[in-house]
This record gives structure tokens, sequence and C-alpha cells, in this order.
């Protein structure tokens, strides 16, 4: 004897398939959701680190000119002329820090408006009104008090000290003082 199967038993599959493919599609709807929220996270971390490092690479401090003024056998203050490198956004020299590294000494310098041990000073030379560099043709007058900064009470004949230029951004410029081999009786040299 064989047996029919009934339309009730079809149904009774035809419902199980149908709960099974729902199934599915929640669990799919429920994935595209989290990977959609995951890619949109993704997006703004990428978006936020291109920014940070296009800054770190575009915003550059060239150096014009550096000087010095000698006293006996050491350069006591220096002078540097900076300007904002071609597409740079603004660059604020107040914000900014100088890293100061000889080989007797190493320190960080700060913004303060007068030159002192672990400051530096600005002037306005050309088309700014302050500490921040706007536009290509401005120019500040960075001044470092070398003998505060240093322990012997200045740059020697021939010694070399690095500046390293750290902007609000964290975009820094290398710039290495190098005093003549010797200084003879000229009150000022080029570095």
């Amino acid at each position: 004897m064989i047996q029919e199967k009934t339309t009730d038993d079809r149904g009774q599959v035809g419902i199980g398939t149908l709960i099974i493919f729902i199934a599915l599609v929640l669990v799919a709807a429920v994935a595209a959701g989290v990977l959609i929220e995951t890619a949109g996270l993704l997006q703004g971390d990428a978006d936020a680190t291109g920014q940070e490092a296009r800054e770190e690479v575009s915003n550059q401090i060239d150096v014009v000119t550096a000087s010095g003024n000698v006293s006996g056998t050491t350069v006591d203050n220096a002078t540097v002329v900076v300007k904002k490198s071609p597409g740079s956004d603004p660059i604020d020299l107040n914000a900014s820090t100088i890293q100061y590294t000889s080989d007797s000494t190493a320190q960080t310098l700060t913004h303060d408006g007068s030159a002192g041990s672990d400051t530096f000073s600005t002037e306005d030379i050309q088309g700014t009104d302050g500490e921040v560099l706007t536009e290509g043709e401005d120019r500040i007058a960075v001044s470092l008090d070398l003998s505060a900064v240093e322990s012997d009470g200045g740059l020697d004949e021939g010694e070399r000290a690095t500046l390293e230029i750290v902007d609000q951004s964290g975009a820094a410029t290398s710039y290495v003082l190098n005093p003549p081999q010797t200084l003879g009786e000229r009150n000022v040299v080029g570095l």
C-alpha cells in the first residue's frame, strides 16, 4: 500500500520553507546594516586621518635667512626669518614650538613674545599683523637668545645646532644653525 501525501503535509513544508527564507532575509538585513555602519565609521576615520596627514605634509615653514650676533668667539643671538611654504594653511607661530638641539643642549622653546632661556620671540617683518603667517609673502623674524639657551653662553665657532620648528598642526621643519669656523672681527654672521 502506497500512501499519498495529503495537501496538509505540503502546506506545512511550504510554511517551514517560508520561515527559513524570512529568517535568512532578516539575518542578511542585519548584517548589511552592520556593514554600512562600519563603513561609515571607517570613512569618517579615514577622512580625519587624511586631513591630519595633509596638514603635516603641506603646512611647512620655509627658512628665508638666518643670521647671528657675534660676541667674542660665540654667537649669542640668532634671528631666523621664516615664511609659509606654498599651499600651506595659515601658520600660527604663537602656537608653535622649537626643539633646539646642539652638542651640549637640548631644549623645547615656546613662544612668549620676549626672549628667554626656554622661549623664542617673533617680530613682524612683512605682511603680517602678529605671529600668524597667512600669505606666501608674509615674513616673521624668530629670535633665539642663544646665550640663555646654551650653557656656555652661545653657539661657538663651527659648532652646529638644529632647530625643529613644529607648528600648530604638528608639521615639523628642520634647520641647522652653522656659524663659520672663524668668526673673526665680524659683528653679524650668516647661519
